[in-house]
């Protein structure tokens, strides 16, 4: 996809809304050379996705070697909301948090208190810092099955238009 046609889909209304959320799915190939799946927080600032890890993650070696990872960002609710993204990612190695990181974690539900706790704890526990895992989106879709489908599933619709359109008799 050209860089323009992915940026349109990534500022559709619902692929805005996806991307506000909290949690991805994270693919990419393991060290081994078997896929990988797992969900992680992530932020979006408009061009890129931030994910942020720690830096003895078993993620990392496999991103060095392979760079290229696919994420999928969607709703539990009917009809699901999809948002396909991938792309290629940078490892920023950082001292203390990223700001990303703060703020990925700042929609879950907590008391102001338990926001300090938890910030205290997280400043505690990443003492050698994190790392920032940057995608740079190269290919997007949006499914919302309202004007968007999987496109096997509009390949079905499409072929039953066509058959519903052939006269009973064939002609």
């Amino acid at each position: 996809m050209e860089p323009q046609e992915v940026a349109e889909v990534l500022n559709r209304p619902y692929s805005r809304e996806l991307l506000a959320r909290d949690i991805a799915r994270l693919a990419y190939v393991a060290k081994d050379g078997t896929p990988r799946s797992v969900p992680i927080a992530f932020s979006w600032n408009g061009a890129e996705i931030v994910l942020c890890t720690t830096k003895n993650a078993p993620k990392l070696p496999s991103l060095r070697a392979n760079p290229m990872v696919a994420l999928t960002i969607d709703t539990e609710s009917h009809p699901p909301k999809i948002l396909l993204v991938r792309g290629r990612v940078e490892l920023d190695y950082v001292d203390g948090i990223p700001d990303e990181y703060l703020e990925m974690n700042g929609s879950y539900e907590m008391t102001a208190e338990q926001r300090v706790e938890w910030e205290a704890e997280i400043r505690s526990l990443y003492v050698d810092g994190m790392v920032r895992v940057v995608v740079t989106p190269t290919w997007a879709k949006l499914i919302d099955f309202e004007t968007t489908l999987p496109s096997a599933v509009a390949e079905l619709v499409q072929r039953r238009a066509e058959a519903e359109a052939v006269p009973a008799d064939g002609r």
